[in-house]
């Protein structure tokens, strides 16, 4: 089995959050969960009888691992220093985010995105990993490189359960631009690229899923650091479209604002479908906000023509 169909990936934690479940069929989701730990953009998935989140580093990225969902470990993954290739690009500094990591055929394969964006291209690069928790070992020279209007950043993998093909989306931000690229077997390299319509309100953080032969499209939309940093979707019968809008899952309030980059995953043990996103807490007003974003997660729900219901974050 490969990516979801063996682990429930991309699951931040319910650390807590079974504590308070309030559903509402009209208005959405209301659940009122606690966050787990400072962090942004975080990828999840369970393995080896364990949870691993997979945030945003800086001159760094780590994996948190949890057998309860209470106490989480840090496990040191992959450095700058360890990616031979990034200085080629002559900026005077580096920095790494947004990663992603996937499991196929039993190996585990983690995407990451390397700054600056500017005034050098964004690239992507992708290591392969021998646990969970690492040793990653670079690829040796960038997955994919940035320019003419396009960032290379935020990537994910998802591979269709209905025809095998592990498929890469990435981009956004600036240049507001998803591209897809279906991979190669051996998962660090691109075969081509898939042409794709651009989806409404698409900013970046993109994220596909799959429920009862329907795919999920969901990304983020707004400023990474104000109030309508927001998760939008849209639905299609294939990974590449053409996709129907859909509308808003996750918006701001008053109590959190800016929910984004976010993932969606499915807890084997009690079915629930899951949204993990990261948040900022403690702020007012409409931006920019300042400090450190916030992991949490939420249960979501599907109504009976599998729209997604909007997920509440407070009352």
């Amino acid at each position: 089995m490969t990516s979801r169909t063996l682990s429930y990936r991309r699951c931040s934690t319910l650390a807590g959050a079974a504590a308070a479940l309030l559903l509402s069929a009209t208005a959405g989701v209301a659940q009122e969960v606690p966050s787990v730990f400072a962090g942004a953009d975080p990828s999840a998935m369970v393995a080896e009888g364990k949870m691993w989140v997979y945030p945003t580093g800086g001159d760094g990225l780590q994996a948190w691992s949890t057998a309860d969902r209470r106490n989480w470990k840090k496990h040191p993954l992959l450095r700058l220093r360890d990616i031979r290739w990034t200085k080629a690009d002559g900026a005077p500094v580096h920095y790494l985010w947004a990663p992603d990591m996937i499991v196929d055929r039993g190996r585990y394969y983690f995407y990451y995105s390397i700054g600056p964006q500017n005034p050098t291209p964004s690239r992507l690069g992708v290591a392969v990993c021998s646990s969970p928790a690492g040793p990653c070992t670079d690829s040796g020279k960038p997955l994919l490189t940035g320019g003419d209007g396009f960032e290379a950043i935020d990537p994910t993998v998802f591979i269709d359960p209905k025809s095998g093909r592990p498929l890469l989306y990435a981009g956004g931000s600036a240049g507001a631009k998803l591209r897809v690229f279906e991979l190669a077997p051996n998962m660090v390299t691109i075969a081509r690229e898939i042409p794709v319509e651009q989806p409404p309100h698409f900013t970046e953080g993109a994220f596909v899923h799959e429920r009862n032969g329907i795919y999920y499209l969901s990304y983020s939309h707004g400023r990474w650091n104000r109030s309508d940093y927001s998760v939008h979707y849209a639905t299609a019968s294939s990974p590449t479209g053409p996709w129907q809008y859909r509308g808003a899952i996750l918006t701001a309030d008053a109590k959190y604002k800016g929910p984004g980059h976010h993932s969606f995953v499915r807890d084997p043990k009690t079915g629930e479908w899951l949204i993990v996103y990261h948040r900022w807490e403690g702020q007012t007003g409409d931006g920019p906000y300042a400090g450190e974003r916030r992991v949490a997660i939420q249960q979501i729900r599907y109504d009976a023509s599998g729209l997604i219901q909007p997920v509440k974050m407070s009352d």
